[in-house]
C-alpha cells in the first residue's frame, strides 16, 4: 500500500470485521479504477444504515486505501473500543462543542500524510423516505478546497437489507447483495483559491452530493427526487438519533420481529391443539 500504512490495531479491526461482512454479503464492487493509487484523498458516500462504514471501508480497503473515518466522539468514550479506535487513527468529531474544529485539523494531517479520509457528508442516516441521499454538510467540501486533494464519490446500496435503518437486529440470512460503486473524482478546480465563503462551500457540497446521488441512481436504476431531503427545511422525523424518539425508532424494528415470532409460536401451538382434538 505504499505510504498508506496502518497500525497493528487497525489490522485487528480488519481481521475481526472483514470476515463477518464476507459471511453476510455478496459484494459487487465497481469503479475501483477511480480510487487514487497513492496520495491523500477524501472518500464520500451515502448513509442508509449503521452497517455502511463496514461495507464502505471494505470497498476502500480492497482497493488499497485503508480508510480513516470521521466518527462521533461518543464512540471514543466506549471502554476498550475507544482506545482501539484512537490507536487505529480514526478521527473523532466533537459536534456542537468548542472542539468541533479538531476533527478537520486531524483530517487535514491525515490527508497530508497520503491517507484516505472517509466521510458521510450527510452527517447522519438519511431521513429521505425512499433512502436517497439528503443535502450534505460542508466538512468534506472544506477539506477538499483547503487541501486540494481528490474527492472520490462512492454510492452503496444493499447494506440496509442486512441491518435495516434504525434497527439493532441484523438479518444475516440469506446473504444480501451489496453494491458499491465509485465514480471519477468530483471536479472542483474552478473553486480552488476562492475564499471559503458559504456560497463556495455550498456549491462544492452540492457537487459532491450530486455525484454520489448520480452513482446511486445508476445502481438502483431509478430517478432520484428533484430536490434532496433537507433536515433544516423538511425536519427530522426521528428527532435526533440520541433522543427518546430516536431510541424508539431504533427499537421499533426489534419489537416488530419479536411480535411476529410470538404470533408464529402461538399459531403453531393452536394448530397442534386443534389436530389433537380432531384425533379424539
Amino acid at each position: 500500500m505504499g505510504a498508506r500504512r496502518v497500525s497493528v490495531t487497525y489490522w485487528v479491526f480488519v481481521v475481526v470485521l472483514k470476515p463477518a461482512i464476507i459471511l453476510v454479503t455478496r459484494r459487487r464492487w465497481r469503479g475501483g479504477e477511480h480510487v487514487p493509487p497513492a496520495g491523500g484523498f477524501v472518500a464520500v458516500a451515502n448513509h442508509v444504515t449503521d452497517l455502511d462504514p463496514l461495507t464502505f471501508g471494505h470497498f476502500l480497503l480492497d482497493h488499497g486505501a485503508p480508510p480513516h473515518f470521521l466518527a462521533k466522539s461518543s464512540l471514543f468514550e466506549v471502554p476498550v473500543v475507544g482506545r482501539m479506535l484512537a490507536a487505529a487513527r480514526q478521527i473523532p468529531v466533537y459536534r456542537g462543542t468548542t472542539r468541533a474544529g479538531e476533527s478537520l485539523v486531524a483530517a487535514e494531517r491525515a490527508l497530508q500524510e497520503g491517507r484516505c479520509v472517509a466521510m458521510f457528508p450527510e452527517g447522519t442516516l438519511t431521513r429521505d423516505p425512499d433512502l436517497w441521499p439528503m443535502t450534505g454538510r460542508s466538512g468534506a467540501a472544506r477539506l477538499a478546497l483547503t487541501t486540494r486533494v481528490p474527492v472520490l464519490p462512492v454510492a452503496q446500496w444493499g447494506a440496509h437489507r442486512v441491518l435495516p435503518r434504525y434497527s439493532v437486529l441484523p438479518r444475516p440470512v440469506p446473504r444480501k447483495e451489496v453494491v458499491v460503486v465509485a465514480g471519477p473524482p468530483v471536479d472542483l478546480d474552478d473553486l480552488y483559491g476562492r475564499p471559503l465563503q458559504p456560497s463556495v462551500l455550498d456549491e462544492a457540497t452540492d457537487r459532491i452530493m450530486a455525484a454520489v446521488t448520480e452513482q446511486l441512481a445508476q445502481i438502483r436504476g431509478e430517478t432520484p427526487p428533484a430536490r434532496a431531503y433537507d433536515l433544516r427545511r423538511d425536519g427530522d422525523p426521528v428527532a435526533g438519533e440520541n433522543s427518546w424518539a430516536g431510541r424508539r425508532a431504533a427499537g421499533r424494528e426489534g419489537r416488530t420481529v419479536r411480535r411476529s415470532l410470538r404470533t408464529r409460536v402461538r399459531d403453531a401451538l393452536l394448530e397442534r391443539a386443534r389436530r389433537a382434538l380432531r384425533r379424539r
